[in-house]
């Protein structure tokens, strides 16, 4: 999302296709706990826009829908099993994507290596 919402040049191929691919009958969903990852890592990352104006952007329907902790999201977090790591914030971009038969974007290895769910890097 940060590469998208920043131009996109960074995008790997498959990335830039399912994002195009994104419309309203089928948006790409953002787990809250990344706008938060978002704003924590800050002066890690470099925005092309204010931070505020930046995070309404990058859940801007109708491209984008936001996926809030639901009781069936929290109870996939506790099913994930102790070999995948502890970072909480991983756990619940992996636990709505298992809960809801999504695919996540991602170039965490530690998420891809765990399998847990699928990934397109």
């Amino acid at each position: 999302m940060i590469r998208w919402l920043n131009g996109g040049d960074r995008l790997s191929e498959a990335h830039r296709e399912i994002i195009a691919q994104a419309n309203a009958e089928a948006p790409l969903l953002v787990s809250d706990i990344w706008l938060w990852e978002v704003a924590t890592f800050l002066g890690r990352i470099r925005l092309t826009l204010p931070l505020r104006i930046w995070l309404k952007k990058a859940v801007a329907p109708p491209l984008v829908q936001r996926q809030g902790i639901a009781p069936a999201i929290a109870a996939e977090i506790a099913k994930l099993t102790d070999s995948f790591h502890r970072d909480p914030a991983d756990r619940i971009l992996v636990a709505p994507a298992r809960a809801l038969g999504a695919t996540l974007l991602t170039r965490d290895r530690r998420i891809v290596g765990a399998g847990l769910v699928p990934t397109v890097a």
